[in-house]
């Protein structure tokens, strides 16, 4: 399955589209020169496009197995994984005092996208590494991080998230896993756990679990839940791997994608843990972790979406079939790529998927912003911005890969075109780490806690770049400014509710309609950017001609409130 690393399309988004330059200022990451940033993006895509994209299939068609108790990952993986951490690319946004590179989330972002584009079973281990050095950074005592950071930056050591248990999904605070003191600092930590994404394998090193579980005295819900570091190994003060940890896992899920992935069913039998930070504050720290992973599950949709993209303009370009509307001309291929409906699909997905990696991306400057600010307005966006990128990022993966398999046609429904892979395997994203009906709930709920001053922000930023586009291209300008009004509109209903469920009724709508708005601002920065007449230009009026629209649709949804909802009686929805 040929990849290309979009490298180039990288560096325009960067330069042009969300503001990347100023994060380079600053002196947190004055590191980040440009020369840098196109060295690191061209060997990530070496990297991606001749190490991980050749195992992508094969970790599809050989899955990994559970043997006698031991994770055998696909065939490929282990070398696979070794050229990542070969690289140092676990700590590019790591702290430096613990040898990390301490470079700009947003160029981890880019990591992601490549290393799931080309392999995202096998890219989803690292991620998930990303997201318990940052927790441990911010919230662990200074011995474990001493003991465990310097381990996992260098890739020796890999982390998971242990959250899901049976009864206990989206309701974490239903967990059961008991966590007792053994009186010598030690906690002695038992019960299962379920859907834990790398909870083992034969990479050697140690396998860092990062376990949510309740202490004796805890209060109900998630008021009383901690966080405990719960490694394989148990590691000597020297950081060798010591005695085994009384743990095992039970069985691998047998899931619709993402076979190269082991996820694992999990088992603690009185395994020693240790507290990562407070007692009973073990959410905040773990939400340190999520918040870092839904970011970067975004960026594993839109490295499917360009993968699929990928794959159907190749096939497009080869399948002959009928007589074409372009035989003959100068631009005619005699393929299905002549074809108006291909031709609308094509665009489609290169629409999406440009406007989704510019919205992530500037979730992740705005979260560099932060870093180096600290100023609250740039913690607003980034926490504002967080869930429209992961929900944005993986909707864009799943309609992408859905078309995808659309323009092969009858060859996109056979497995051994590897079109069908993309959209079995992005389909997860839209449901961990938060579904993306919780994100929007988030989103409308603690996200505009200030009454919709974030987003109104946002707003003020899009009608701006449209009133300057008026100049050169006033239609589009035009469109995108009247498009902005009536996200205003309906941001203004949106915190107006007092009733929350008024607003979780229309959470999602509400999220892509301002997604929606959003794309179109990016489009319409990178036909300014351009000029006003070339590629770029004709993909933004197609966005902003055929997909903007969308938003009406979306936000006359978001506002309707829940009264409509629950006039059905249970029976009637379920009958």
């Amino acid at each position: 399955m040929p990849y290309r690393s979009p490298v180039a399309e990288y560096k325009f988004v960067l330069d042009h589209i969300v503001g990347f330059s100023a994060v380079a200022e600053t002196e947190t990451f004055a590191e980040a020169t440009p020369d840098t940033v196109e060295a690191i993006l061209t060997e990530v895509g070496k990297l991606a496009d001749e190490v991980l994209a050749p195992l992508n299939r094969n970790g599809d068609l050989y899955p990994a197995k559970l043997e006698n108790g031991v994770v055998r990952t696909s065939k490929g993986f282990a070398e696979g994984y070794a050229a990542i951490k070969d690289g140092g690319w676990l700590g590019l946004s790591a702290p430096v005092e613990y040898g990390g590179m301490g470079l700009p989330q947003s160029l981890t972002c880019a990591v992601n996208d490549l290393f799931s584009g080309s392999c995202m079973s096998l890219g989803l281990n690292p991620l998930l590494t990303q997201g318990q050095i940052e927790a441990l950074d911010h919230h662990a005592p200074d011995w474990m991080k001493e003991l465990y950071l310097s381990k996992m930056i260098s890739g020796e050591w890999t982390g998971t998230m242990n959250l899901t248990e049976p009864q206990a999904g989206s309701d974490v605070g239903a967990l059961t896993t008991k966590a007792v003191p053994n009186g010598d600092g030690t906690y002695a930590i038992s019960g299962q756990k379920i859907y834990i994404s790398w909870g083992d394998h034969d990479f050697g090193g140690n396998v860092c679990h990062a376990v949510l579980a309740r202490l004796p005295d805890a209060a109900p819900g998630t008021k009383g839940i901690s966080l405990f570091m719960v490694p394989k190994f148990i590691p000597n003060e020297d950081g060798s791997l010591g005695d085994p940890n009384s743990l095992r896992v039970v069985s691998l899920e047998h899931k619709m994608g993402i076979h190269g992935s082991p996820t694992c069913v999990m088992e603690y039998a009185g395994a020693t843990g240790w507290l990562i930070g407070e007692e009973h504050k073990g959410m905040a720290a773990m939400f340190t972790m999520m918040n870092s992973a839904r970011l970067a599950v975004g960026m594993q949709g839109i490295g499917i979406a360009e993968a699929a993209l990928q794959h159907a303009q190749t096939y497009a370009l080869e399948r002959k079939q009928g007589k074409t509307p372009l035989q003959g001309q100068d631009d005619g291929t005699g393929a299905i790529v002549d074809f108006a409906d291909v031709r609308r699909m094509l665009a489609t997905m290169k629409a999406d998927t440009f406007a989704a990696r510019a919205i992530a991306l500037a979730c992740g400057v705005a979260l560099d912003m932060a870093t180096a600010t600290g100023d609250k307005a740039w913690h607003a966006r980034a926490a504002f911005l967080t869930p429209i990128a992961k929900t944005f990022g993986t909707e864009t993966g799943i309609t992408v890969s859905e078309l995808g398999v659309q323009v092969h046609g009858g060859m996109g429904f056979i497995e051994e075109t590897g079109a069908a892979q993309y959209s079995r395997d992005v389909r997860v994203t839209a449901i961990y780490e938060g579904t993306n009906g919780i994100q929007a709930m988030d989103m409308v709920a603690r996200k505009m806690m200030d009454g919709g001053e974030t987003a109104t922000a946002l707003i003020d930023e899009i009608e701006s770049t449209a009133e300057t586009a008026r100049a050169t291209l006033p239609d589009m300008g035009a469109a995108v400014w009247d498009a902005a009004e009536t996200l205003r509109e309906a941001t203004e209903w949106m915190a107006g509710q007092g009733d929350l469920n008024d607003r979780f009724a229309g959470a999602v709508p509400y999220l892509m309609g301002f997604a929606r708005v959003l794309g179109a601002h990016y489009h319409l920065k990178a036909a300014m950017a351009e000029g006003g007449d070339g590629p770029r230009t004709r993909l933004a009026r197609f966005y902003i001609s055929r997909l903007l629209p969308e938003h009406a649709g979306h936000l006359a949804h978001a506002t309707c409130g829940a009264a409509d909802l629950y006039a059905f009686t249970t029976e009637e929805l379920t009958a």
